[in-house]
């Protein structure tokens, strides 16, 4: 497996799994078969409409809309999916595979757009030949929109994987951080990053990346040190199942 380790501003060391071409391949697969479900579907019910006595002297109008929908459908299909699923489209969620920026972090609308916008170039001469043949020339595995959008694309961990290994919260469960609530999703992203990963960092690395976020993560929220337990991850943890627990970010 070909792995990428992404450092971060905060210096926390993120690991991932690049997804290669047997996965993208299957996952794209699936999303064409979709997509041709969807346009036989559309196909039908324009042919049905077209044959409807108020639409018969129209033709023209109807075939221009059709196409303009099989437009949509093509080229909407994996922004609309990638934006709304956080880098992923049905074919991804099904082959475990996800679309992430450079820097680790969720894909967002506008890297959705740029990294589809360029699919028909990827596609030319039939099936993602130039597609291929990029991602065979670069160790990333990249297609020209990866290029275009800054992303990349890694395969999914397990439940069992994503699930933070807390293993000092226990001690410190009479401590409730009220200030949690205005951590960003981002930063709670990042401590979670940290807290999955850590049992596989250099304990030197560790320790100095739990300081980082914890430090950054006080200076923001306004926490005095005095009040932060003297274990560094236990207040990460403290601080994330905190952000977590709350209603409206469940």
């Amino acid at each position: 497996m070909d792995k990428l380790t992404i450092d971060t501003p905060e210096q926390v060391h993120l690991e991932f799994v690049l997804a290669g071409i047997g996965s993208r391949f299957m996952a794209a697969l699936l999303d064409t078969l979709v997509e041709v479900g969807i346009a036989l579907v559309v196909s039908l019910i324009a042919l049905a409409f077209a044959a409807t006595p108020l639409t018969s002297g129209s033709p023209t109008w109807i075939l221009a809309i059709l196409i303009f929908v099989f437009f949509l459908i093509m080229w909407g299909y994996y922004a609309i999916f990638e934006t709304l699923w956080k880098g992923q489209t049905p074919g991804k969620r099904w082959a475990g595979i996800r679309v992430i920026k450079e820097s680790g972090r969720p894909i967002n609308a506008y890297e959705a757009i740029a990294r589809n916008f360029v699919r028909f170039v990827d596609y030319l001469p039939g099936f993602y030949g130039v597609g291929v043949i990029t991602m065979l020339l670069n160790h990333k595995n990249r297609r020209l929109g990866d290029f275009v959008a800054g992303t990349l694309v890694v395969h999914e961990t397990s439940d069992g994987e994503v699930a933070p290994f807390f293993n000092t919260i226990s001690a410190t469960n009479d401590v409730i951080f009220p200030q949690a609530a205005n951590l960003t999703l981002q930063e709670a992203e990042l401590v979670e990053a940290f807290l999955l990963r850590r049992l596989d960092m250099a304990p030197a690395i560790r320790r100095e990346s739990a300081e980082r976020i914890a430090a950054m993560l006080s200076n923001r929220l306004a926490i005095s040190p005095d009040m932060r337990p003297a274990d560094t991850e236990a207040f990460l943890e403290l601080i994330v199942t905190e952000f977590r627990n709350r209603a409206k970010y469940r």
